[in-house]
């Protein structure tokens, strides 16, 4: 008998334990795995009095389950049972400890709001797509086996912008797809989604299409100044269907600020090499030579970032010096993406909404041109410097190439710039004459980052 009430009293915790897990499972695959039915129980109404003491034993309760899943987790391991089931099991409850984490250090899907009542959290759930395939790429993805990875977190953490939310029709077209197949050819999508503000784009899974009959690229350095082979290509959402199109520049395609970028022979190849003249009257140019520019930091110079919409020339007038540039662009009406990499050359696609890919205090130089210009707002240009300074090391070069805006909005551009206390080795304002309207100047600048503190 004894024995008997010994062998029931074990089996207790046991049971408890299961009914946990059994209710934990009911509550994720009702809810698609959202724990916020988990969190607002019952005892809300009992504690609704004092939210202090109702936080205080979900919390309570939350630790006493994930203990038990641990302990549970751990008789698994020691059993050295390598069975599927077994192992099913055990990631199984790995998930449901990773979920349950991330709920009690408040995860992604709640939100606390500054301002508002703390006992009321924002919910913002992924259950707010209808395609399963954003649902399972903004979820919590928990580590096997429950442990920290080698990052020092229990689970991956995917987000996106919250400018999705607002194009959630298009975002759910985008991610609408057959796990494992062939992408939709659906690029413009993509890039309308990133301009717009939902950038960084969430992974798929499935291959991106890829031009049919793709040839070996021209090998360097023939490929620095020749037109690609147009089978390199996806031609189906452009105007122009191949580079001769592109280079003859006798449609209105492509970006209208880049519209002879595709004509290497003529337009292309003196840029940076022999200065422009805007001005008939005057020997003030906003173009600098690389060469001077160079001459600037002698061998310091070794990688940078050219942030621009344009072939990639700046990058290749560049690599003749043995300097590595990133060229930084989107296909604006043309494929300035794949024309830069079919010239030899590092494309990186990204918006202006994006903050830069690098680690802080990296990079000898950062220069723009084409893109940075009077369009832009005040405010958005400052978030913009300040993330060019934080990438640019100590003695970095800015170089603000041929920017162009209205006369009487000159002096607020200028005290952006000026904002950064930078040492001043090029400054210069002309006057912008290739239109019949003397309304634009042209503002162009060579600026040293200078060491922190000043």
């Amino acid at each position: 008998m004894t024995k008997m009430k010994l062998s029931i009293l074990r089996g207790i915790p046991r049971f408890v334990f299961v009914l946990g897990v059994l209710s934990l499972l009911c509550i994720v695959y009702f809810k698609f795995y959202s724990l916020k039915p988990f969190l607002i129980s019952d005892t809300k109404c009992i504690y609704a009095a004092n939210p202090h003491v109702n936080d205080h034993l979900q919390t309570h309760i939350l630790e006493i389950v994930i203990k038990k899943i641990e302990h549970e987790l751990t008789d698994i391991r020691d059993s050295h049972k390598d069975s599927p089931e077994s192992l099913r099991y055990g990631s199984f409850l790995a998930d449901i400890v990773g979920l349950i984490e991330s709920a009690k250090s408040g995860g992604p899907e709640t939100e606390v709001v500054t301002g508002l009542n703390r006992s009321q959290p924002v919910h913002i759930s992924p259950d707010f797509f209808l395609t399963e395939e954003i649902r399972k790429y903004v979820r919590v993805k928990p580590n096997r086996l429950g442990k920290q990875n080698f990052m020092g977190a229990n689970g991956t953490f995917t987000s996106i912008g919250h400018a999705c939310f607002s194009m959630k029709k298009e975002l759910e077209e985008y991610m609408n797809y057959d796990v494992g197949d062939i992408c939709n050819d659906d690029w413009k999508l993509a890039q309308r989604l990133m301009v717009h503000g939902c950038d960084p784009l969430p992974r798929r899974r499935c291959f991106a299409r890829a031009p049919q009959f793709y040839t070996k690229p021209f090998s360097f350095p023939e490929s620095m100044w020749s037109l690609p082979d147009d089978k390199n290509v996806r031609w189906s959402q452009y105007r122009c269907k191949n580079f001769a199109c592109l280079a003859n520049n006798k449609t209105g395609k492509g970006f209208f600020k880049c519209s002879d970028c595709f004509n290497l022979t003529h337009h292309e190849n003196p840029r940076w090499v022999i200065p422009v003249y805007p001005d008939p009257f005057s020997n003030s140019t906003p173009d600098f030579r690389i060469t001077d520019i160079l001459d600037l930091k002698p061998g310091e110079i070794r990688i940078g970032l050219d942030f621009s919409v344009g072939t990639g020339t700046f990058a290749a007038r560049m690599r003749e010096h043995n300097v590595t540039i990133v060229s930084a662009t989107i296909n604006l009406g043309a494929p300035f993406s794949e024309m830069i990499a079919l010239r030899g050359l590092v494309p990186i696609y990204m918006t202006i909404n994006q903050r830069l890919p690098f680690f802080d205090n990296t990079l000898d130089l950062i220069h723009t041109t084409r893109f940075l210009d009077g369009w832009i707002d005040y405010v958005l240009l400052d978030y913009i410097l300040y993330d060019w300074d934080r990438v640019l090391r100590p003695g970095g070069l800015l170089w603000i190439d041929s920017f162009f805006c209205l006369k009487e909005d000159l002096e607020g551009y200028l005290e952006g710039f000026n904002m950064l206390r930078y040492k001043k080795h090029k400054w210069v304002v002309v006057p912008k004459v290739d239109k019949d309207d003397d309304r634009e100047v042209f503002f162009s600048a060579v600026l040293e980052k200078p060491p922190r503190p000043f």
